[in-house]
């Protein structure tokens, strides 16, 4: 025993120096073999948020084993860093980037070349482009308020059947480079992949929750990779078959790809052998706006798609509550990405069918009422904000894709209130009393269109204060429906719901929820995708539907109002959430997004001042807090009782040195405006202020006739600061638009020397080159952007590892957990 045990520890040694030896030789022909052109990304520098999520594991390498020690997946990890290159999160090898093959042309069309050395360059250019949009996307926006994508998704799971219905050459009837019109039988389907004009001819489909009939209405879809897949299916039909027109469309929403990283990767880029079918007559470098996928396999990007498909529960429930027709006024709640937006959306649709009767005959003539009080993840506004929207067609799309209803012929917002917050949890008294303006302001409809229903969308603030504010809307509201999106409870909250339900005498019921298992974008990338949608929305008159500009805000002509002197443009600032000093407010209004709100009476701050009768009270538990807020609100109407004598211009500060017009009370506090003495028009982002002229350069989409109508109404304007995330979006627009002419320009020039007559001499290549480059720098020399040189996998740890030390709190990685946060 003695011998064996010396001969195992005399050849220990000789172990341990063969693996490092072998570690060695790895690493030297790994080195040897991969030589990495180091990236640039864009950083923006911003304040530390207050809550940090936990760092997304993208771009780690999977482990399977998960009950292997800690040193031992250290051990591996590193093994598999010195062995085999990055890999993507489809598993596929990681390419090295080029710094001019990063980027498709602006206008989503890539030109295929008869020559098969131009589809490679082209093919190459696809899966560069895909590398950098994931890098870019992870490094460029935070990841706060959002669900982190599973890395370990398995490659064999990208292999999903979306479509039931194959096309072949007896269900085509006609197609070219633009249409297809094709037929679908009963109960088959076919999902298409990016933008579409949808025209059903014969049969009845349905799509997103509607069931679409045969007219000479066309609708717009948006089918972006970010969502599940909208399905075109066949109901019922003529010889059991649907026939259906589908067109290609240029909305302009594909150019935000050109200035921010959050849109790549979004809408369809190659062909698919689906469409290669139907484009056999058309010419060989058509490409439409859509594709067609059987599976989620034939998309050349490999992506994580998936059907959008219901719950039988789901749709059990939404024909009931249709049932009810004009008298619908039901309330969609619960927990954080349970599917309450996908409901509603769905609900919303089905209620708005165009179908010419029903089987009892009634017709729906007076449209819909939303009532959206999400402010974080709000449907037809930016964030921000609670309204009630009046809609008299079905939408078929995200939200980033109907940011606003100004100018649209299928519906328009009554009424909104700029909470100035993504959560109400932020002023629960205020968020109260926006609710019951917008119910009154719904009142005031039906006297108009008496049979109008009503969809209540509640956010995921359904714990602790926000159960207390949503069964306090369920006694006061007065509801026919509560409909809770968890079968899974908890208790503590599904109790409450159901007694303040059954004190009000309306039903509840409980669906299960319907969450994604995997999401390309978190919770405040969409927000960011959202916001500048809007703000680069615009809606051309003549046009049934929007246009988007893929132009950076920075090249754009801004708006200048007055803020002081005979021509002032607006009444005042107020700045929410905290105490500013009136010599920090310029440094505060700069770069912000505020809202642009209409006061429509002198009295609108004394009003708030004063408290209200109907806020939601809980005796038993909250009743001290709320006499504590009652007290301080009293104070605060002492202190401004004197001064504002009934008129909100005696409560104006001009600051000393701008001469800004700071609408503050009391102690500089800023109470929120009076929701029923004011209305949101919309967001405006605040690009500078000319202290010399005393104006302010406004970018804002809000159009000039509502701006000019509250005008001539006699109301004031004032811009309401609040607690939105910053424009980070905004400030790197430039940089990323410059990089992307760059390398449209240097793949021009290469299929300039595919050609045999060039007519651009080199000389005046390298000249532009410059000039774009030149761009590039300057572009990238601003403040809060800093341009990183190295992106690789080890940098984004070192820096996720400084961040660590800093903040302990962490969001779970799964909507179906208990509790939002671990510690």
């Amino acid at each position: 025993m003695k011998r064996k045990a010396e001969k195992q520890q005399s050849a220990a040694p000789v172990s341990a120096m063969s693996a490092v030896a072998a570690r060695r030789a790895r690493q030297q022909q790994a080195q040897a073999a991969t030589i990495v052109k180091p990236d640039v990304v864009v950083e923006i520098t911003t304040e530390p948020p207050s809550k940090r999520p936990r760092r997304s594991l993208e771009g780690q390498q999977i482990t399977h084993n998960c009950e292997e020690s800690k040193g031992r997946r250290t051990r591996s990890s590193t093994k598999q860093e010195e062995s085999s290159p990055p890999v993507t999160r489809a598993g596929r090898p990681k390419k090295t980037l080029k710094s001019d093959q990063l980027e498709s042309p602006s206008n989503g069309v890539v030109e295929e070349n008869e020559d098969s050395d131009q589809e490679e360059l082209e093919q190459e250019q696809r899966e560069d482009d895909e590398e950098m949009a994931e890098d870019e996307v992870a490094s460029v926006i935070g990841d706060a308020d959002g669900y982190e994508s599973p890395a370990d998704t398995p490659a064999e799971l990208q292999n999903f059947p979306l479509s039931k219905a194959r096309l072949n050459k007896s269900n085509i009837i006609y197609a070219d480079d633009d249409t297809m019109c094709v037929r679908i039988k009963e109960k088959t389907n076919l999902a298409l992949l990016g933008q579409y004009d949808l025209w059903v001819k014969r049969g009845v489909v349905s799509l997103m929750g509607a069931k679409l009939h045969p007219s000479a209405r066309v609708y717009r879809v948006y089918a972006p990779s970010t969502h599940s897949l909208p399905v075109v299916k066949c109901v019922s039909g003529v010889d059991g078959e649907a026939e259906v027109e589908i067109r290609s469309c240029k909305s302009g929403l594909i150019r935000l790809r050109d200035i921010s990283p959050l849109y790549q990767k979004v809408w369809n880029e190659g062909n698919t052998a689906a469409d290669k079918l139907t484009l056999k007559s058309a010419l060989k470098n058509s490409r439409r706006t859509f594709s067609v996928l059987y599976t989620s396999a034939d998309d050349s990007l490999k992506r994580h798609l998936r059907p959008l498909h219901l719950d039988k529960k789901w749709s059990a429930s939404m024909k009931a509550l249709s049932q009810r027709h004009g008298q619908l006024r039901v309330l969609v709640c619960g927990p954080k990405a349970s599917g309450k937006s996908t409901f509603s959306r769905y609900l919303l649709n089905h209620v708005l069918s165009p179908a010419p009767e029903t089987e009892n005959g009634y017709i729906n003539t007076d449209g819909c009422a939303f009532l959206d009080l999400d402010p974080g993840q709000p449907e037809f506004a930016p964030m921000g904000q609670v309204y009630l929207a009046h809609l008299r067609a079905p939408f078929f799309g995200p939200p980033f894709t109907h940011p606003s209803l100004d100018d649209s012929r299928d519906g328009q917002i009554l009424r909104a209130h700029h909470i100035g917050a993504t959560s109400p949890k932020e002023d629960p008294d205020h968020y109260a009393l926006a609710t019951m303006d917008l119910m009154e302001q719904y009142r005031s409809l039906l006297t108009r269109y008496p049979q109008c229903p009503l969809i209540v969308n509640y956010p995921g603030w359904i714990f602790g204060q926000g159960l207390e504010v949503a069964t306090w809307l369920i006694k006061s509201l007065g509801l026919s429906d509560v409909v809770y999106m968890s079968e899974k409870g908890p208790v503590e909250v599904v109790e409450p719901l159901n007694m303040a339900a059954n004190e009000a005498r309306i039903p509840m019921t409980i669906l299960p929820s319907q969450p994604t298992d995997f999401v390309s974008r978190s919770s405040a990338q969409l927000r960011s995708m959202q916001i500048q949608s809007y703000f680069h929305l615009s809606h051309p008159s003549g046009l049934t539907n929007p246009l988007w500009s893929g132009a950076p805000l920075s090249r754009t002509r801004p708006i200048t109002v007055d803020y002081a002197g005979e021509k002032q443009g607006i009444l005042g600032i107020m700045v929410l959430g905290s105490h500013i000093s009136p010599a920090m407010l310029r440094e505060v209004l700069e770069g912000a997004i505020v809202g642009v709100v209409a006061v429509e009476s002198p009295n609108a701050i004394m009003a708030t001042a004063t408290g209200s009768t109907d806020e939601p009270v809980d005796d038993d538990n909250e009743g001290d807090i709320d006499a504590d807020e009652d007290v301080e609100m009293g104070s605060g109407e002492q202190q401004v009782d004197g001064a504002a004598s009934g008129s909100i211009a005696d409560g104006i500060l001009r600051t000393p040195e701008e001469d800004l017009p700071y609408l503050c009370v009391g102690a500089g506090t800023s109470v929120p405006l009076n929701p029923s003495a004011s209305n949101c028009l919309g967001l405006a982002l605040i690009r500078s202020v000319d202290v010399k002229s005393r104006k302010l350069e406004l970018s804002t989409p809000i159009p000039s006739s509502r701006l000019h109508d509250a005008i001539e109404q006699g109301h004031e304007l004032v811009l309401v600061r609040g607690q939105l995330d910053n424009p980070n979006w905004a400030v790197s627009e430039e940089y990323y638009s410059a990089r992307a002419a760059e390398r449209r320009y240097q793949k021009s020039i290469a299929r300039g020397k595919k050609s045999s007559h060039s007519a651009v001499g080199q000389d005046k290549q390298n000249e532009t080159l410059a000039i774009l480059r030149e761009r590039i720098r300057r572009a990238s020399n601003v403040p809060w952007m800093t341009v990183v040189e190295d992106n690789s996998r080890r940098h984004r740890e070192a820096v996720a590892r400084r961040e660590k030390s800093l903040w302990r709190l962490r969001k779970k990685a799964y909507p179906a957990s208990e509790s939002e946060t671990d510690w």
